[in-house]
């Protein structure tokens, strides 16, 4: 651990070592009893001065860290993209990052303003670069910040890599040491890029000829806004409506208690705006745009749909217009069972992996689409090899379109794979902690005494610890199906990789046959399924 008098005495930021000069005893020893962890393919974390936090010093010893991998693999002056979100520090922190890479011979490409987090995912993959950084905490709460890693080709870094780098962080010289040189973000290459993403989708997807479909839209106070509305209305929808308080990006995220499409209420202006305008698609961004959370009119009420049903839904519509011969389309290890069955019915190859997109993007080729219960949508990795949740806007647009000129709407769509492959309910529980200890505690207790039943079904217990391939991970599934009915339940239990809580993904499965004649039993069936989960949740170890 770094002695606290050196780290100020190193710091280059003058308010960060007047923040930490301010500090009691008491305080100042808490800001040094951690680093940050270097791990989801970079760092995350609260923007505040020391070694635990976001910060300029941290920032600059972990790119000085980054250059030096690159530089012992090979890749001296390589190319490197830098790009930011609109979060605190995250201006500051992306000028670092480019200055020390320029002072060690990279090639740096600096994306000017700020930039969706696909769009830098794409720039790496599009201009042949090494690794990009984008500075950004996606969707965590208002006061974090964070730095993404992506590595040749355009996927997040994975192991070693990681733990290369955090041990080459932890011999990085002090800040002040470190070489910078400036790095003009004026960079032709830039636009170039932006221009070839966004002439991408509509080459890859097509474009809807005078579209009816309206459409209601919220990048969440992020920085995903006026390139959704490009993209869309390049993709033929101009009948485009915002959320207009929340559409210019704004750090303090003033509208949302958690600047996350997932949070319960974080979508409501969403919901009321697409009510209000008679919408057939509701769009939610999260603040960095990598993920897309979609609403849609259900039984005569706006909701937003899981990332499960979305998952489903944009899966089968690419599944139907591609020519690639037995496609892969990929899932993880939490994720809902319906997009399986979509991809067999289909003919093509379903890979489970474990959680996130540097695992998802790697299942196989030819991949065709990948996703994640958590809103997270790769739906054209040939271009960008993550979660983009602008190009997973176009997709939905289209889906929607051809069901408006048939007649039809998203929610018909969704109960058509209900009435095919059985009504799917999935949903989560979370149990957020002060005391890490809690987690443990309770991981160790569903390993060492697992409930024999949740909700009366008997399920048996699958320790991920226990297996010696690639699932292999912390986590526990609980499974089992009803001895008097076509009703499956299955919870998955793990611990989050980036907050403080204990994760329970609970999917129950009424089989098709449940589903009554031409879909008629559909709603009747979901909300029983949704009473069950609500028992399986109330019966899950605490």
């Amino acid at each position: 651990m770094p002695d606290p008098q050196d780290w100020i005495a190193a710091d280059p930021d003058p308010r960060t070592r007047a923040e930490l000069r301010a500090l009691t005893p008491e305080q100042l020893t808490e800001r040094f009893s951690h680093t940050l962890h270097f791990g989801t393919a970079g760092l995350r974390g609260p923007v505040r001065a020391g070694p635990s936090g976001m910060n300029v010093a941290v920032v600059v010893r972990t790119t000085s860290a980054l250059g030096h991998w690159l530089i012992d693999a090979g890749h001296a002056g390589a190319t490197v993209v830098v790009g930011r979100d609109a979060r605190h520090g995250s201006a500051e922190f992306a000028e670092a990052c480019a200055e020390v890479l320029a002072a060690q011979g990279f090639d740096v490409v600096r994306l000017p303003g700020t930039s969706p987090t696909p769009l830098i995912a794409f720039a790496c993959r599009d201009l042949g670069a090494q690794a990009a950084v984008a500075v950004t905490a996606s969707h965590n709460p208002p006061a974090d910040n964070g730095y993404k890693v992506y590595v040749a080709g355009g996927a997040q870094l994975i192991p070693p890599g990681d733990t290369e780098i955090e041990r080459l962080i932890a011999t990085a010289a002090p800040a002040d040491t470190v070489p910078r040189r400036a790095v003009s973000a004026d960079d032709p290459r830039s636009a170039a890029n932006t221009e070839r993403y966004l002439a991408r989708l509509t080459t890859r997807f097509g474009r809807a000829s005078a579209s009816p479909v309206r459409i209601a839209l919220t990048p969440m106070h992020g920085v995903g806004g006026a390139h959704a509305l490009t993209a869309l209305r390049r993709a033929g929808f101009a009948d485009v409506h915002v959320v207009a308080d929340q559409f210019a990006p704004d750090p303090d995220f003033p509208t949302v208690r958690f600047p996350n499409p997932e949070e319960p209420g974080a979508s409501d202006r969403l919901l009321a705006l697409a009510a209000d305008i008679d919408a057939d698609l509701a769009i939610a961004l999260d603040p960095d745009a990598d993920r897309c959370a979609v609403g849609a009119r259900v039984d005569g009420t706006w909701r937003m749909l899981t990332g499960d049903e979305t998952g489903a839904l944009l899966g089968r519509y690419l599944l139907g217009s591609t020519d690639l011969d037995t496609p892969v389309v990929a899932g993880t290890i939490v994720s809902g069972s319906l997009l399986r069955a979509v991809a067999g019915a289909a003919g093509a190859r379903y890979v489970t992996t474990l959680t996130g997109f540097k695992w998802l993007v790697r299942a196989g080729e030819p991949l065709l689409y990948a996703y994640e219960e958590a809103i997270g949508h790769c739906v054209d990795p040939v271009a960008v090899r993550d979660k983009d949740g602008i190009s997973a806007s176009v997709v939905a647009a289209l889906l929607t379109h051809h069901r408006v000129r048939a007649g039809s709407d998203l929610a018909a769509a969704l109960r058509e794979l209900f009435v095919d492959h059985g009504v799917h309910v999935t949903t989560q529980h979370s149990i957020r902690v002060s005391d890490l200890d809690r987690i443990t505690d309770i991981m160790s207790g569903l390993r060492a005494n697992p409930p024999a039943t949740l909700a009366g079904i008997a399920v048996t217990a699958d320790d991920f610890v226990s297996r010696d391939d690639e699932l292999r991970t912390n986590a526990v599934a609980l499974s089992g199906a009803a001895a008097d009915s076509a009703v499956s339940v299955r919870v998955m239990a793990r611990p989050s990789g980036t907050e403080p809580k204990l994760k329970y993904y609970l999917e129950v499965v009424a089989g098709p046959d449940e589903s009554g004649p031409g879909g008629s039993g559909v709603a009747a069936t979901s909300a029983r399924l949704h009473a069950l989960a609500a028992e399986v949740i109330a019966d899950l170890p605490r």
